[in-house]
């Protein structure tokens, strides 16, 4: 027997970075990399060569400002959340959320190949005009393989699969 519409789960798929650089690692990097560098760039400057150290303070401030960066993405988030009705993304970053939501029967998932062999694919869920890009962060085999999943839960326009057996193939949440 199947359950009626408002005691069905929707389907979630959460996709983030790996950033396997933890705050500790970064602050010890960080902390060693200018202790070896104004260590040498001090000695360089009693031997005469003082030009070193706005320079060796540059590279740091640049290092610094680079970790910082690699650092914020591990908030950053994309949630899909897959009903009989709708798609939802909700694209998360630290300071933000935005919501994107198509109707699922119109919905289309569209792997586009890079204009230059350099440049990464582009995975989107597009209807009616509008278009939500997905895992920007994702490796191309990552971003390959979420648009065959969901390809096959979400089903071409005007053919969405059944929710049991969307839910089926998906597995456990």
């Amino acid at each position: 027997m199947e359950a009626p519409l408002q005691t069905r789960l929707p389907l979630r798929i959460v996709i983030c970075p790996n950033c396997s650089l933890t705050l500790r690692a970064a602050v010890l990097f960080f902390g060693g990399l200018c202790l070896f560098c104004f260590t040498l760039a001090g000695v360089l400057a009693l031997k005469g060569m003082w030009p070193i150290l706005p320079f060796s303070g540059l590279e740091m401030l640049l290092v610094g400002w680079a970790l910082h960066a690699s650092l914020a993405r591990r908030y950053r988030s994309e949630i899909i959340t897959l009903t009989d009705s709708d798609v939802s993304v909700e694209s998360r970053d630290r300071a933000r959320c935005h919501l994107t939501v198509f109707q699922r029967h119109w919905a289309q998932v569209k792997l586009r190949c890079p204009a230059s062999r350099l440049h990464p694919s582009r995975l989107t869920i597009e209807s009616h005009g509008r278009q939500c890009e997905l895992g920007s962060f994702l490796t191309d085999e990552e971003r390959y393989g979420l648009a065959v999943r969901l390809q096959r839960l979400i089903g071409r326009v005007n053919e969405s699969p059944p929710y049991a057996e969307t839910l089926r193939e998906a597995g456990p949440p």
